[in-house]
């Protein structure tokens, strides 16, 4: 599986370099257009989801801990696993989907479709499971009938959240700012001012020196978080490539790489201090994490029970809102069940992607005639 991986990383990026070079000036316009800045909410939000803010703090432990990570310090690390290279992932598939799916249609195929509808539902369960794993770590004492009802109460409120775009739109951006406003009051609390943001955020060099050894999976959880990755990316471009406004290929790929990468470096560098400084964050501020990682999730789950019932037909304009709302509840929470209780394992959806990756690469290959037109 790692040899797979490693792989299917090398060529994806690759493949992104290639069509910002080749098809640099062609300009990508999803059938939704929205401003810039609604653009970045709805792909960081869509993107991410509650490990963004609730991981960070454990992971910095592990890899200060562990010997394969010492070739860098924990915050290049943890930024490695969520930042700039990674993003590539998601603009081969946004700029697939807004510039070569409308012509090729590889993912109306019945095969295609059925595989791509089964990996959304699974990642977007596992983003629910995640959830429900992580919350004794940053609710102290919470008792499992309070996890379970909080994780089924999330899954509900995204559920109603998604029967309108305008709503996923509304909550996207909302949850950004709110996201700034969490970074910006936990860096206050902490009196380390802009020497120490800057001073922290100096550590994030070891990162751009060595990412070519982020290509391959480091250890076992580094191969956890691409497979992850890759779950997430077909989905996520399928999604977004909806509100791409007129970028040129050269400029989303810059957009994609660097924009998204520049909150996270900041939020990683806030907490990083904390962690290096032995600095505790206070409760009222733990409990403003879980907020916005509660409201994170519901972003990410929203925005793909939107997109998987759009290709499977379950609309809420079909089947009315109530339906249309407990069904997705129903499937969703047992899946999230299916991961606690079961082997069940977003690797398995990672390889389901890769071997999507690799059938639309020979598809698109049979029908290259078809793509003459956009050279």
């Amino acid at each position: 599986m790692t040899l797979i991986l490693s792989i299917a990383v090398m060529v994806t990026l690759l493949l992104a370099i290639f069509i910002a070079i080749y098809w640099r000036d062609i300009e990508c316009v999803g059938e939704i257009p929205v401003p810039f800045f609604t653009f970045i909410a709805i792909l960081f939000t869509s993107g991410l989801d509650v490990g963004l803010v609730m991981f960070p703090l454990v992971d910095f432990e592990l890899y200060a801990s562990e010997e394969a990570y010492a070739f860098a310090n924990p915050l290049a690390m943890e930024f490695g696993f969520w930042g700039f290279l990674v993003w590539g992932f998601y603009f081969s598939t946004t700029f697939y989907f807004c510039v070569l799916e409308p012509r090729l249609k590889i993912f109306e195929l019945p095969l295609v479709k059925w595989v791509n509808d089964v990996v959304i539902i699974g990642t977007c369960a596992f983003t629910g499971f995640l959830f429900l794993q992580y919350l004794p770590d940053y609710i102290d004492g919470i008792s499992n009938s309070l996890r379970y009802g909080l994780v089924a109460a999330v899954i509900l409120l995204a559920g109603i959240s998604s029967t309108h775009i305008r709503f996923v739109r509304v909550l996207s951006v909302s949850s950004t700012w709110l996201f700034f406003g969490l970074i910006a009051g936990v860096w206050w609390s902490s009196e380390m001012g802009v020497t120490g943001l800057l001073g922290s955020m100096g550590n994030l060099g070891d990162y751009f020196t060595n990412l070519h050894r982020f290509v391959s999976p480091v250890t076992d959880y580094h191969q956890f978080y691409l497979y992850w990755w890759f779950a997430w990316s077909i989905m996520i471009g399928q999604f977004v490539s909806r509100f791409v406004s007129g970028l040129k290929a050269w400029q989303l790929l810059i957009a994609l790489l660097v924009v998204p990468s520049i909150p996270i470096a900041i939020w990683f560098s806030v907490l990083y201090y904390h962690f290096s400084t032995e600095l505790l964050i206070g409760a009222g501020w733990r409990w403003a994490m879980v907020l916005v990682g509660t409201v994170f999730v519901i972003n990410s789950l929203d925005s793909l029970i939107r997109l998987y019932t759009r290709n499977v037909g379950l609309t809420a304009e079909r089947f009315g809102n109530f339906w249309y709302v407990v069904s997705n509840w129903c499937v969703l929470f047992s899946l999230v069940l299916l991961y606690q209780f079961t082997p069940l394992q977003i690797e398995w959806f990672g390889l389901a992607v890769i071997g999507i990756y690799v059938a639309v690469f020979v598809l698109i290959i049979r029908r290259r005639e078809s793509l003459s037109t956009g050279t």
